[in-house]
């Protein structure tokens, strides 16, 4: 072997990346001094695409398969350098491989919660969580925009983004939409392809792919579902009296979660029930009293003194006359 044989040997000759581990999405393949040899082999995966970058410029994307880097298949590259003919000297380059797998199982929620004009509350605040699913499908969008000259970029350095992004256009979308808290929670499923209609632009715009959006749950704020719990309890009850009854039965829940508390629950339960008491006999109809009996019913007149007296009486207890 030639001197100028072995030092041709030195240069890139195969290019290929087993993804090691998840979450990866951009991998700049380690080239010493970013030389490669022309005619060297680059090899992409079904799950993979390549980018070719000189001088800062993407020159050149591959999808699957095994692809020969030399100056008749990698037109870009060679306008870029003014090659005008084939040769064997190694080029300066650096190759960047994109996982294009669907990252599943994405996390998203409001940290905290989300002010908006709800129909019944007017003002009020709500939670909400759920999972998306996304994939690279613009390598060049997502170098030039997202990872750049990294040498590793993960799901977890985007995560912050895409979560923000998601809860602002979860809030256009629900803020203006003038509904009832239940009625959002009844449609989830709408409001969530609502939302995803917002987000694909904007995640087209990183090189992305936006491939499953998920509400799982919409919850109002501490205090508000308090007043919700309330009035859905008001409304099984339908009268003051199977409401005492309702709200009863949910103090005794708590007092059983808490028995160091059952001394005090206790006195604050029999004077709940007294006020109740109270309050339904106040507003009891009132009783109309038995009419008084009518007079001369079962008497009679006596007739030396006219004393009324009993109809079967034999003297006049007033006058002593002898009654027939």
């Amino acid at each position: 072997m030639s001197f100028r044989n072995f030092l041709e040997k030195q240069f890139i000759e195969v290019i290929q990346w087993n993804e090691p581990e998840e979450g990866l999405l951009a991998f700049r393949y380690p080239i010493v001094d970013m030389e490669i040899r022309n005619g060297a082999q680059l090899t992409v995966r079904e799950s993979q695409m390549a980018a070719l970058v000189n001088e800062g410029k993407i020159a050149d994307v591959y999808g699957p398969g095994l692809h020969t880097l030399n100056t008749r298949n990698m037109p870009l590259l060679t306008d870029l350098m003014n090659w005008d003919k084939e040769f064997q000297s190694p080029f300066k380059s650096e190759v960047y491989f994109f996982s294009k797998r669907l990252q599943i199982d994405q996390r998203w929620g409001t940290s905290t919660p989300i002010t908006i004009r709800e129909k019944e509350f007017g003002a009020a605040r709500l939670r909400a969580y759920g999972i998306y699913s996304y994939r690279i499908a613009d390598p060049q969008a997502f170098f030039t925009n997202v990872s750049g000259t990294r040498q590793v970029y993960r799901v977890e350095d985007l995560e912050g983004q895409l979560r923000e992004t998601i809860v602002a256009r979860l809030t256009d979308v629900i803020a203006p939409s003038g509904l009832a808290f239940l009625d959002m929670a009844a449609s989830q499923a709408a409001l969530a392809e609502r939302v995803a209609e917002q987000l694909k632009p904007l995640f087209a715009a990183l090189g992305l792919f936006l491939n499953s959006f998920v509400i799982e749950n919409l919850s109002l704020a501490d205090e508000l579902q308090k007043v919700l719990d309330q009035r859905i309890g008001i409304n099984i009850a339908g009268d003051l009296g199977r409401y005492t009854t309702f709200e009863v039965a949910q103090s005794l829940q708590s007092a059983a979660g808490n028995p160091s508390d059952a001394a005090g629950t206790g006195v604050e339960l029999g004077a709940g029930v007294a006020m109740a008491q109270t309050l339904l006999n106040t507003i009891k109809p009132p009783l109309v009293p038995a009419a008084a009996p009518v007079s001369g019913v079962g008497t009679k007149s006596c007739p030396q003194c006219g004393n009324a007296i009993s109809a079967t009486a034999k003297f006049c207890p007033e006058c002593g006359r002898p009654q027939a």
